[in-house]
């Protein structure tokens, strides 16, 4: 019997979603890709174990925030070194991008934690238990982590007062 078998298939089929969350946490595609790539090579070794658990995503998932999360804190211990020549990062200038680089600019401020919990809730359209149960953490500590993280978002981006007020208020104290 293959150890791998089901692998190749689960990388296959789920690769684009997974991609898409790790984007979303790291705000860069490049380390999306080391992210995700780091992770399945961790998750192929387990695999045999994985996939009689029935839901290897969920530990996919939850290894893409550890992992993650991990990498925040090696970088706060060795801080980047600049550069004479920064990257070019070309924009555009539409409304529609204006608020995405906004967005995305306003959720690297935030610590990895809270992001996760954004990414996990509004991204992915996650209940607040398949949060907790994702990040092993009580419902309680999601809720307090996203109104922590929107009452941030709301601060540090006001121009997306809009897209932040269209959460339901009844869920997320301000």
């Amino acid at each position: 019997m293959d150890r791998y078998e089901g692998f190749r298939e689960f990388v296959h089929g789920r690769q684009q979603a997974l991609m898409r969350s790790a984007y979303l946490l790291t705000g860069d595609a490049s380390q999306a890709e080391d992210l995700l790539q780091t992770v399945l090579m961790r998750t192929a070794r387990h695999w045999h174990r994985l996939a009689g658990d029935g839901n290897p995503e969920a530990y996919v998932r939850r290894a893409l925030i550890n992992e993650h999360v991990s990498w925040r804190r090696r970088l706060r211990r060795r801080p980047e070194t600049p550069t004479a020549h920064p990257p070019d990062r070309g924009r555009d200038r539409g409304d529609e991008s204006l608020h995405r680089l906004a967005l995305q600019e306003a959720l690297m401020r935030l610590t990895p934690r809270q992001r996760a919990v954004l990414v996990l809730r509004y991204y992915e359209d996650r209940s607040v238990e398949e949060t907790a149960a994702l990040l092993g953490c009580s419902a309680g500590t999601v809720k307090s982590q996203t109104s922590h993280a929107l009452g941030r978002l709301r601060v540090l981006a006001p121009e997306l007062a809009d897209l932040l007020n269209a959460v339901d208020p009844q869920e997320v104290p301000r």
